[in-house]
């Protein structure tokens, strides 16, 4: 008994020494000291004071676009700050916004006519950017009120152009595109909530556009989706303007989320696509609900003898349509239903084209039928080639061959470009698929063969400075010594660019981004040389960087547009002013140029005021 006691007398001691250790050991709710909180407070003042004072500079810039751009995000920079302030700047960013876009447009017109001008139609542009879009996104954002009086007057704007015919392609469906374009970045940037509400006042108006905002809206909230689809679906059946169209892209909300298909009166049809379609888990109450309004659009009464059928898909588009669809409707529709459209379909067989009758194409059965693999695609064109008659044909079905490989990332493709006979289109397509590939392998951090490229490839200096920056922060730190090579060798590359071009500076930035990864002590230095850089380029804004690849021949054309955040100064300034925030200033101070100094001011001011306040 007494060992025992003393034994219990022992496990109680320890059991309260460990208490107490882990009482001793907790640590305390931390707080952020005065002297801290008072440092913050400085800070964001000092950066609010920079905005304002940039914002008077920025009133004063010669530049249309720069001054509504940089007047917009310093508005949504301090808009959790300063309110007032922030709105009285969104509408100045707005009325320089109207006139940058008025003369990108009028820029635009004047390259598309020197272009047809010279190749008797064809032409290739890359599309100005919407700065009132840019100016819009940001401010429905803040301000619902204020972006609905941005699109207002946007509306006034394109009425008066469209009564004017200032322009010869002015549309008149613009506002709406705006309206769901803005919607869709909302919508992308997480606010399901505010997409709706400003997508609604159009979402009656049936269209690709605005199948495609709902079938997004379902990705993020698939219940406030279907119920606007309900909606949609109840107010076109009473719509004596809804026809085959209408039902059309009605069907793809369920059965082809991502595809749209449209007829015109010819039977020529028209769509956009998603890489790939998957139907729609709906509620069997809204498919069936589908079905009836599809049922009562389709299902109305003929013309009369004599009479022309008004409706934008013609008696040909209509048996185009329900042709189509009558597979979905055979498998869940009522067999009533289903018997009164194969009666329609038949009684439009007799009043249709020959063609339109024998149509059974890709576009008729995609997302119906099972499409093709692209071996199977790739040996039906193969097949194309063993039949060409002339080399034209032959060179425009090897270059199909290459942009099929090399969406799989194949190396197989700069060996279809090689037979490519005529010399031009070789050139051209040799450095389309040489850069298409390098960005394939980027994405996929398949270093190696992005590397390979770049000794054996026909890529731009800014191209080769870009992939060999990206490879070495794939391989900082796998290889870190590699890694220093490759941003050498970067730093070389780019070097080889002429000082008076802006790719020069942006390729300088890439490289500065993969020294902030694989040798942070470096960074400044390298940033440093980039604003040198940007002093002697001419056109560098700091920002919009990309990698532009144009083929064009007399049979096809093509343009990819990759979007290059590390060419722009945006994310290198916003890291440097958490590094040291005067240091940072000082080196914005050094660009000479309003556009640069602009967007690394707003980087840095954004990077102090967004701060995590602990």
């Amino acid at each position: 008994m007494k060992e025992f006691c003393v034994l219990l007398c022992l496990l109680f001691s320890a059991t309260v020494t460990q208490a107490q250790v882990a009482r001793t050991t907790t640590p305390a709710k931390s707080n952020t000291s005065p002297e801290a909180a008072l440092e913050l407070k400085e800070r964001r003042a000092r950066a609010r004071s920079l905005l304002v004072s940039l914002s008077t500079d920025a009133r004063q810039f010669h530049d249309q676009t720069l001054r509504a751009r940089s007047l917009a995000r310093i508005a949504d920079a301090l808009w959790s700050v300063d309110t007032e302030q922030g709105r009285l700047m969104f509408r100045k960013a707005w009325e320089a916004a109207e006139v940058a876009d008025q003369e990108s447009d009028r820029k635009l017109q004047e390259e598309i006519t020197r272009q047809k001008a010279r190749t008797g139609g064809s032409f290739v542009v890359d599309l100005p950017p919407n700065v009132r879009r840019e100016v819009l996104k940001l401010a429905a954002r803040r301000d619902r009120a204020l972006g609905e009086e941005f699109l207002e007057r946007l509306k006034a704007q394109k009425v008066d152009a469209a009564n004017s015919a200032t322009t010869s392609n002015s549309d008149p469906n613009q506002a709406l595109s705006q309206r769901l374009g803005v919607a869709k970045e909302l919508l992308q940037d997480g606010d399901a909530e505010r997409a709706l509400q400003f997508a609604g006042p159009v979402l009656s108006v049936i269209s690709m556009q605005t199948m495609d905002f709902l079938v997004e809206l379902r990705a993020k909230n698939p219940s406030a989706a279907d119920t606007a689809y309900s909606n949609v679906l109840a107010s076109s059946a009473n719509d004596p303007q809804a026809d085959a169209n209408t039902v059309s892209f009605l069907s793809s909300y369920i059965f082809t989320p991502g595809l749209y298909v449209k007829f015109t009166g010819k039977g020529v049809s028209t769509s956009q696509s998603s890489p790939t379609i998957t139907p729609a888990a709906v509620a069997p109450e809204l498919r069936t609900a589908f079905f009836q309004s599809a049922a009562a659009i389709l299902l109305r009464p003929l013309p009369a003898p004599g009479q022309q059928d008004q409706s934008s898909s013609g008696l040909d588009g209509k048996y185009l349509v329900i042709k189509r669809l009558l597979p979905f409707f055979e498998q869940s529709a009522p067999a009533d239903m289903v018997e009164s459209l194969r009666g329609y379909l038949n009684t439009l067989n007799s009043m249709v084209s020959d063609n339109t009758r024998r149509r059974d194409d890709e576009w008729i059965n995609k997302g119906i039928k099972p499409e093709k693999t692209v071996e199977e695609r790739e040996q039906s064109i193969l097949d194309k080639v063993e039949r060409a008659k002339t080399s034209e044909e032959r060179d425009a079905l090897y270059m199909q061959l290459a942009f099929l490989t090399a969406d799989k990332g194949e190396m197989r493709a700069r060996d279809f470009v090689s037979k490519v006979e005529d010399s031009e289109t070789r050139k051209q397509g040799q450095a389309y698929i040489d850069a298409s590939l390098t960005i394939y392998f980027v994405k996929k951090k398949l270093a190696d063969q992005a590397l390979e490229l770049v000794q054996r490839g026909e890529l731009t200096h800014v191209h080769k400075a870009w992939v060999l920056s990206e490879c070495a922060k794939l391989l900082a730190k796998t290889d870190r010594q590699k890694a220093l090579d490759l941003i050498d060798e970067a730093g070389d590359e780019a070097r080889r660019i002429d000082r008076l071009d802006p790719a020069l500076p942006r390729a300088l930035i890439a490289v500065a981004n993969a020294v902030k990864v694989v040798d942070p002590e470096r960074i400044w230095d390298a940033t440093f040389d980039a604003v040198k850089a940007a002093n002697s380029a001419e056109g560098f804004t700091g920002e919009d960087g990309e990698l532009v690849m144009t083929f064009q021949s007399k049979g096809s054309s093509s343009v990819h547009t990759n979007d290059v955040p590390e060419f722009d100064l945006e994310g290198i300034f916003k890291d440097l002013a958490t590094r040291d925030y005067d240091r940072a200033v000082e080196l914005a101070k050094g660009f000479q140029a309003e556009g640069p100094r602009a967007v690394a001011t707003i980087a840095i001011a954004r990077a102090i005021l967004t701060a995590d306040k602990r």
